[in-house]
């Protein structure tokens, strides 16, 4: 006899329940991806990541496992029907027939969210192919459940089949658009083979062999005019003005190049900004660029994607109306009228909010003020924009002490362990958020214009690690920390030296005479390290986990050695005790070991014997830099990975460099050198 592994009834609720369950979770999964899909462009918390993830993966691939088996009801209904018995059964199957074009409109999915992330869009062939082969099966269960129909389901259906069509469309052509090669190809623009060169000399030899006495004269290019742009408070116009530089800056998402009028015409917008205006014009940039690679927004932002949703909505909702008033809901199951109300309540609130969304989006604004018009000329008060959170304005921190510490000693769960899931924890077990001030801000857009004004070439800093900063104060004797060391280590060396630094003054003293320097070094250098062990791709190729992973090690040795150590004062000022100037570690402990601790020791010691005001003024200044040069050194495929994740601070500040001239991808410094013929 045979071991029976799955018990009759549970074998039977399957059977009976399984395409209800199926669409149930593909309506959820519809709803969760609605309400978070534009969440995670403001918020990095990782649940919302999480609860994205699982649903962007339920809402397709439930949809195959439920076509399957309203296929298999919608036959046995044309069996049913060829014997003219069960009533009852031959009315269930008409109306999971009536779902299957549905399933579809949840293929094409929300307007909020295409891709979960950028490969995504590089398998929008793929998808293509799911969306054909699971519309073909839709369009089957269509024609089976056609002969023998008593209701009106059938031409109920081709509406929705015509509105889910319309929302696959959009979605692959959203998918299409932003795939990286077909976003390069459309910002490259038309070649540019520069002068005639072989016309020239040909030109240049005939002359000269006339006998005329032939010179060559250089024709300098005439300047390009620069825009002198002017900040308008009108919120449409600031709008525009940030759509207006998003549609030359979007180049530097797939590392092309930019010309010196692009630069000269960006500088001249940024001079008559303050620093919250500038960083609220990169944050609507950079809302655009989410848009164009995350959503349908490059679809729908036009007159025919408006015609298109203005159809969908009008379709479902005749849909709705149809199955209320032409529909006898008396010959059906409860729970399948209900599940059918589920599925067109969720699709006529969704179109509907969907164009509301679509009204009152950044891209309405820009459309308006380029036709003459504004919010405020607008009648309906629901139709004006929000104030809206364009990301989430805030910056993780990790602080390498209290890792150290061990201050959340992890649970021991055992499926955890097992399953790998404690390392990832681990990672995560220390972040914190704290907001981007805009006293920050202001710090690190002033450092940037003063550098700009003192440096002939904005584009040196990007090669500056923190040098500049410390050798305009006179700090040579810290050079070593940066220019003889590799970024990762200076990082590390810094946040060490920084932390010490912070922990280890007078709490009391600290609360009333601490300053914007204090606050910025501490919060920059908590963010840095964060994308040292969290996004290493995000910086300079190097050995930093390595480097962290041995000096967490070495500092926990240390404090458990000099115990009990409980709080994060106490152990700075322990380590502080330490006297390494005379021996110096890499002496001690070779090249095999890469901890950085009692270097960073050796370092905050130094910085300790300056004047306090003095020595956190450097430090924030050091870490500004260092800052900027990760920036401009982390490839703009990152940057646009950064932005599903609520975005990333050190991806604002590559953006604003850019548009202050400090990028090494200004690789066009002057036009034509239009040379000329002079015949004497």
């Amino acid at each position: 006899m045979l071991l029976q592994i799955i018990p009759d009834h549970v074998k039977n609720s399957w059977n009976e329940w399984s395409l209800e369950s199926l669409v149930l979770i593909s309506i959820a999964s519809q709803i969760v991806l609605f309400l978070l899909g534009n969440l995670r462009k403001h918020n990095p918390r990782t649940r919302i990541r999480i609860a994205l993830w699982c649903a962007y993966l339920l809402a397709y691939s439930v949809v195959a496992g439920a076509l399957s088996g309203i296929t298999r009801t919608a036959l046995d209904v044309c069996n049913i029907s060829k014997r003219n018995s069960e009533t009852e059964k031959l009315n269930t199957g008409e109306l999971m027939s009536f779902w299957a074009p549905f399933l579809i409109l949840h293929l094409g999915g929300p307007d909020t969210i295409t891709a979960y992330s950028l490969e995504d869009n590089e398998l929008w062939l793929r998808r293509l192919a799911e969306v054909v082969f699971q519309s073909g099966v839709a369009l089957y269960i269509l024609l089976l459940s056609l002969p023998g129909c008593n209701s009106d389901l059938p031409l109920l259906s081709i509406l929705v089949y015509i509105t889910g069509f319309i929302k696959c469309f959009e979605r692959i052509q959203a998918l299409r658009l932003a795939n990286s090669e077909h976003l390069r190809d459309s910002m490259l623009g038309s070649p540019d083979p520069g002068p005639n060169y072989p016309k020239f000399l040909e030109d240049y030899h005939l002359r000269k062999s006339q006998g005329f006495n032939v010179s060559i004269e250089e024709v300098p290019e005439a300047q390009f005019p620069v825009d002198n742009h002017t900040y308008l408070e009108a919120k449409g116009n600031v709008i525009s003005e940030a759509y207006a530089l998003f549609q030359t800056f979007k180049r530097i998402f797939v590392d092309l190049i930019l010309t010196f009028e692009d630069r000269d015409n960006s500088q001249s917008y940024f001079r008559n900004l303050k620093s919250t205006d500038a960083f609220t014009a990169v944050e609507i940039e950079l809302g655009f660029a989410y848009d164009m690679l995350y959503t349908k927004a490059r679809v729908v932002y036009t007159f025919f994607g408006l015609l298109i949703r203005l159809t969908s909505v009008f379709f479902v909702f005749m849909v709705f109306v149809g199955f209320c008033f032409l529909c006898n809901v008396g010959d059906y199951k409860l729970i399948h009228i209900v599940i059918t109300y589920l599925l067109l309540a969720n699709e006529l609130i969704t179109e509907i909010f969907a164009v509301i969304t679509m009204l009152r989006s950044d891209w309405t604004d820009v459309w308006l003020t380029s036709h003459g018009y504004s919010r405020n000329d607008l009648i309906f008060p629901f139709l004006k924009q929000p104030t809206k959170r364009r990301w989430s304005n805030s910056i993780a921190q990790l602080d390498l002490i209290s890792v150290s510490l061990e201050e959340k000693p992890a649970r021991l769960l055992t499926a955890q362990n097992l399953l790998g899931i404690d390392k990832y924890r681990l990672k995560h077990r220390y972040k914190t958020y704290t907001k981007v001030s805009d006293k920050l801000k202001a710090l690190i857009y002033n450092q940037f214009h003063e550098f700009m004004n003192c440096s002939p070439d904005p584009k040196a800093l990007c090669s500056h690690k923190g040098s500049f900063s410390l050798r305009e104060n006179g700090c040579d004797n810290l050079l070593w920390s940066i220019t003889k060391v590799e970024f990762d280590q200076s990082i590390i060396l810094w946040h060490i030296a920084t932390t010490l630094c912070y922990y280890s003054e007078d709490q009391e003293e600290n609360e009333n005479e601490i300053d914007d320097f204090c606050l910025a070094s501490k919060h920059i250098c908590d963010y840095m390290l964060y994308l040292l062990v969290s996004y290493p791709v995000m910086l300079p190729i190097g050995i930093g986990m390595i480097r962290y992973r041995d000096t967490c090690a070495e500092a926990t040795r240390y404090f458990k050695e000099n115990g009990p150590i409980t709080n994060k004062v106490e152990a700075c000022r322990k380590l502080l005790e330490v006297r390494s100037l005379e021996v110096l570690p890499s002496k001690v402990k070779g090249d095999r070991c890469k901890s950085a601790l009692f270097d960073g020791c050796r370092l905050a010691l130094t910085l300790r014997s300056m004047d306090k005001k003095h020595m956190w003024e450097v430090m924030s200044q050091v870490w500004i830099e260092i800052l900027a040069y990760a920036a401009t050194h982390c490839r703009g495929f990152q940057h646009q990975q950064q932005l599903r994740k609520g975005g990333e601070f050190l991806t604002h500040v590559w953006l604003l460099m850019a548009h202050l001239g400090i990028t090494e991808q200004f690789q066009v410094s002057q036009g034509h050198a239009r040379a000329r013929l002079v015949v004497n």
